[in-house]
């Protein structure tokens, strides 16, 4: 656990009398000095016994530190000053995911490549317990609405269950291959979506079950609605359906032309749950009434060339939408391109407001609540924050050595808390000019 910036430990450096050499005994050779001078044909015999090329061999594979390999996963121009407040690293792979528990945003989930998930503290980083027993990465982590329960899930589809207060199990399921996992915003009803196109809603810890059944492929991404009664769920074909949580039956398919034309990547809603922004690898982002089922908009940056046919063999430049939404203040949406484009669209007339570029790609965007201000994390390590009426960058903040791979804010917008392939989750307190 990491607390202070590193670039702070060397600020005070001690006198050189009590400095210690590391691994002095490996690097110091003591030579006895001969009292003559030495003979000529003496040296020529020192100098045939040497091997040149073995040692330049053991150099360049010496493993005390001397030639540094680059650690994998690690981009080297990542490497600068540390922001963060707080680092969690328990972890010992890449993190995956991450949640903050909703009723008091005091503590972190968070869930990884290396078959574990943690609860901590955000103000200490201190560990309350592992959600131990996954055997496969962790890819989705989060709290219950009123932060009693927290439930992780890992790629094989097995879901675990903890009760936050005793830190004991409580539920446990095996679903297939899993895509995707969330809570009801008012029960303690657990939803995830499947590779085989099933949504799962279960009661917890009593177990009642329910199955939606889609197409014959992955629910890649889905949402509850804020009124609870509905979800929205989006498929690899494209396809999206609003279903029904009470009578288990789809309200509205899109599919053909009113779907997307590639595997959807995410799903967002307003906050009274009247429009519903779907993103997929095509590229689109469609803007969908929950009411009617009907699209009444579709947005592209103008950037954005249409994706080309790709013959057998060839490739294209992949680019796909990331992550998108709503912002609750002003008639805003926003979305995130793997390109590292962000789009920022006014709703009322349909246009294109802002296009703001990331030197690399988008994982995703999250709005403040209750201001026009709009955060995204990105593959080059870098939380940025944005003025969503002016297009302006407000202000970044750095600390990870490789992208991020998932953040979440708090509700007070006061903290950043993001989790990384080098391993490690950071907590950066946020601080605006402006408030």
């Amino acid at each position: 656990m990491e607390s202070e910036s590193e670039s702070g430990a060397a600020a005070d450096t001690p006198p050189l009398e009590t400095l210690s050499f590391h691994g002095d005994e490996e690097i110091i050779e003591v030579v006895e000095l001969d009292p003559g001078p030495p003979d000529p044909d003496d040296l020529a015999q020192e100098m045939e016994d040497v091997d040149f090329e073995e040692e330049e061999e053991e150099e360049e594979g010496n493993e005390e530190g001397w030639v540094l390999e680059p650690q994998e996963g690690v981009v080297g121009s990542m490497e600068g000053p540390d922001d963060s407040e707080v680092t969690f690293a328990l972890h010992s792979a890449s993190v995956f995911c991450v949640s903050l528990d909703p009723k008091t945003n005091t503590l972190a989930v968070t869930g990884g490549e290396d078959d574990k998930a943690f609860v901590w503290r955000l103000s200490d980083g201190e560990l309350l317990f592992e959600c131990a027993g996954h055997k496969d990465s962790v890819t989705c982590a989060g709290f219950s609405h009123d932060s009693s329960l927290v439930a992780t899930g890992d790629m094989s589809g097995l879901l675990k269950v903890w009760q936050v207060d005793t830190k004991e199990e409580v539920w446990s399921f095996e679903a297939g291959d899993l895509e995707w996992m969330e809570w009801h915003p008012r029960a303690p009803v657990l939803l995830a979506g499947t590779a085989d196109g099933n949504t799962w809603m279960w009661k917890v810890p009593n177990g009642d079950c329910k199955t939606f059944q889609g197409p014959n492929c992955p629910a890649t991404c889905g949402r509850v609605l804020p009124d609870g009664k509905r979800a929205v769920v989006g498929y690899e074909d494209g396809t999206i359906r609003i279903w029904d949580l009470k009578q288990g039956s789809p309200i509205h398919v899109l599919k053909g032309t009113e779907g997307h034309q590639g595997p959807l990547t995410c799903v967002a809603t307003n906050q009274d749950g009247s429009l519903i922004l779907t993103g997929s690898v095509d590229c689109q982002a469609k803007l969908v009434s929950a009411t009617t089922g009907k699209v009444v908009g579709v947005f592209r940056p103008e950037t954005v060339a249409s994706q080309p046919s790709v013959g057998e063999g060839e490739e294209s430049e992949s680019n796909s939408v990331e992550s998108l939404g709503f912002c609750s203040v002003m008639p805003l949406a926003a979305v995130g391109y793997l390109d590292g484009t962000l789009a920022i669209y006014d709703l009322s007339t349909q246009t294109l407001r802002h296009q703001c570029q990331h030197q690399s790609g988008i994982v995703q965007l999250l709005w403040e609540a209750g201001a026009a201000v709009l955060y995204t994390c990105s593959l080059d390590g870098v939380v940025r924050l944005w003025d969503a009426r002016t297009g302006r960058l407000l202000t970044d903040y750095r600390g990870h050595t490789a992208e991020i791979l998932d953040f979440a804010l708090s509700k007070d917008a006061s903290l950043v808390v993001t989790t990384s392939g080098d391993h490690k989750a950071k907590v950066f307190c946020v601080q605006r000019p402006d408030r």
